[in-house]
């Protein structure tokens, strides 16, 4: 059984990490080898959780099997599926060095991985000294008596240290917030307030997008222009604009006009080291702009579609309406079941209570998880619910209800980790963007990020289910992770103090982002986060209004002159026809013809036919309306009362430049 659902584990794994992947990175523009190595950290990652639980239950049937006097070559050989095949994290050398090699504007792959090598050499140096003189320590005092495998474990203790202290910052973040952000999902209003909110912020973050990438391309065009084609460093102004976007390349093209003796004017040419600098600034500037450009689209989408969603909860019909055609789903299948009356009875009535239930059951098990994070060093009496749960299965050797608590125990503090990992944002530093818009160098970021939360993401769970020999202080048989990974005994102070006591700061941390005191720091600090009940969000809300409205009148626009386009083609086909026959007649032909055709019909029918389809086309050239953020915003929508407190101000607060975000849905 237990190898059977290795097999299925481990095929499932797989193909989540990769559909995840896909979600975030881009395989057809990102290199191979950016792609195999985040994906590997992911999958390796993904797999000990899994496998995690199936390995509770293994050790717990050999632990019975040891009690009632079993021999031990079956005890030995029931665990051997689990210990030959347990997965260990992922390097976490060779991510760093591919991170420094991937945002590295180096023109070759020498000069690549001379500047990770640099780089790297740099930040771990610290990390080495550090070690280093720790090392020093352990062998200088004669307390203790250091051997190989002790240096080991102190190596591992140490990068699980670094790990837990992360760990408990992202589960505290994560325990308050995954269940409010549910609750709040089914508040259609507050959802579209914190829309319009998205909205003005990433209209500042496009517009400075785009300046930046236009200043970036003018010094691309100056260097093609001062670079001819018979210079050496011409190769690497031709790799720049390959990196450049299409209208850019077709506008600058390849300077090979003229031919210039480039060595009375060596002086005046950028060096190779500008051009590396330049490149990187490149591959920077043209991501932005393309994430910045998804992000946009798809942000109005789904403003759209929750304007739609409060206009149809009125709705006496109970018949969803969409605003617009490209909205409704392609798919004939999903249009057939997924009618316009199931989508109102989901999306108005069903999905809101939905989530108030996942809520209230979400909020249950960060209740639980922040209890025994502050009890699970108790033994007696076992104050850790999740301890309790699997020593009352333990007794009734009911496996099944074990690994599925263990699975649910360990997925929910993986939920809450790992979607963590995926809402932050440094700066522009590291940014995971959905819709393939993640760069390279954060993909394989997050990927070092996991193979170092995951380790102490698993040694927490076996001490809040009491597997954990260094907790329950029982000399039973270990798991096969902790016979792997260590149960770091060596240092008395980080075993019997930092590990048992730190996790209790998640309390501190659940308060802190239930009264949301850093979106309130960030406020202050001047990185504008949602509030709710701030002025300044306010006016974020009403230039996000504004700024739908806008978009929404475009696209309406649009809309109705494909409509006229296609009557017009259907109406006026054969005339154009006509029309574009008649033009390569001798105008002599066409008088004559004129003359005749006008004795045989009315001249005012014919006047009038000819007007309409002029008017017709003008309509068509007319179809774009300029950009005027003067203009008064008059609209009937009923969605228009309750955030309307004043006109749209043009402050200019899009054009300026953007406010840097720390946690993207805070």
């Amino acid at each position: 059984m237990s190898g059977a659902a290795l097999g299925i584990e481990i095929i499932f794994v797989f193909f989540l990490a990769l559909f995840i992947l896909h979600r975030y990175g881009d395989f057809k523009k990102q290199h191979r080898l950016v792609i195999i190595a985040t994906l590997l950290a992911w999958y390796l990652c993904f797999l000990i959780v899994f496998i995690l639980p199936l390995d509770v239950s293994t050790t717990i049937y050999n632990r019975c099997k040891l009690a009632v006097n079993s021999s031990p070559s079956e005890s030995s050989s029931s665990n051997i599926i689990i210990n030959g095949s347990y997965p260990t994290s992922a390097p976490r050398i060779l991510l760093p060095f591919m991170q420094s090699y991937a945002r590295s504007g180096g023109f070759s792959i020498t000069g690549k991985i001379k500047t990770a090598l640099i780089e790297n050499a740099i930040y771990y140096g610290t990390y080495l000294l550090i070690f280093g003189a720790f090392l020093i320590y352990v062998a200088v005092n004669p307390n203790f008596n250091l051997q190989w495998n002790q240096l080991q474990t102190i190596g591992i203790a140490a990068a699980n240290t670094w790990g837990l202290f992360l760990l408990v910052l992202l589960l505290g973040y994560g325990l308050v917030e995954i269940p409010r952000s549910h609750w709040n999902g089914a508040k259609k209003g507050y959802l579209l307030m914190k829309t319009y909110f998205k909205v003005a912020k990433l209209m500042t973050e496009k517009a400075d997008a785009e300046e930046n990438l236009e200043d970036i391309m003018e010094e691309v065009r100056k260097v093609n222009e001062g670079i001819k084609y018979n210079h050496p460093l011409r190769k690497c102004v031709d790799t720049i604009l390959k990196k450049c976007p299409t209208e850019y390349q077709e506008r600058m093209g390849r300077n090979m006009d003229d031919y210039e003796d480039f060595d009375d004017r060596q002086n005046n040419y950028p060096s190779e080291k500008s051009l590396v600098k330049l490149h990187k600034q490149v591959i920077y500037s043209v991501q932005r702009h393309r994430r910045t450009q998804v992000q946009w689209r798809i942000l109005l989408e789904q403003a759209f579609y929750l304007e739609d969603v409060a206009k149809n909860e009125t709705s006496t019909t109970r018949q969803f309406v969409h605003t617009f055609q490209f909205q409704e789903p392609e798919n004939r299948i999903t249009r057939y079941f997924y009618t316009p009356a199931v989508e109102w009875y989901w999306e108005c009535l069903l999905r809101p209570w939905f989530y108030r239930i996942l809520a209230i059951v979400l909020a249950t098990f960060s209740v639980i998880v922040v209890w025994s994070e502050c009890t699970f060093f108790s033994t007696e009496p076992v104050l850790s619910l999740f301890a309790v749960f699997i020593q009352l299965a333990e007794r009734t050797y009911n496996y099944i209800y074990i690994e599925m608590a263990c699975f649910l125990t360990i997925f929910f503090l993986s939920i809450c980790v790992y979607s963590t990992v995926f809402r932050i944002r440094v700066f522009n530093y590291y940014y995971l963007a959905s819709h393939h818009q993640t760069d390279a160098y954060s993909l394989l970021f997050s990927g070092m990020l996991f193979c170092r939360l995951t380790p102490p993401l698993c040694l927490n769970f076996l001490g809040l289910t009491h597997m954990d020999s260094s907790i329950s202080h029982k000399n039973t048989q270990a798991t096969a992770y902790t016979s792997i990974m260590g149960s770091m005994r060596v240092l008395s102070v980080i075993a019997d103090g930092f590990y048992i006591y730190y996790p209790m700061l998640v309390v501190i941390l659940c308060i802190a982002t239930y009264f949301s005191l850093g979106t309130r720091c960030l406020n202050l600090l001047g990185f504008q986060q949602f509030m709710g009940d701030n002025e300044m969000t306010s006016d974020f809300i009403d230039e996000g209004k504004e700024l739908i409205r806008r978009e929404k009148r475009k696209r309406q626009r649009q809309e109705e002159g494909e409509n006229r386009r296609r009557e017009w083609k259907e109406r006026y086909g054969n005339s154009r026809e006509d029309s574009t026959r008649n033009r390569n007649v001798h105008p002599d032909q066409n008088e004559s013809s004129f003359s005749e055709t006008s004795a045989s019909r009315p001249v005012s029918k014919y006047t009038r036919s000819n007007g309409r389809t002029e008017r017709d086309r003008i309509e068509l050239l007319q179809d774009a309306e300029p950009l005027d953020f003067n203009a008064d915003s008059v609209s009937d929508d009923p969605l228009d009362h309750p955030l309307d407190s004043g006109r749209y101000q043009p402050g200019g607060r899009y054009l300026s430049m953007s406010r840097s975000r720390i946690f993207d849905d805070v």
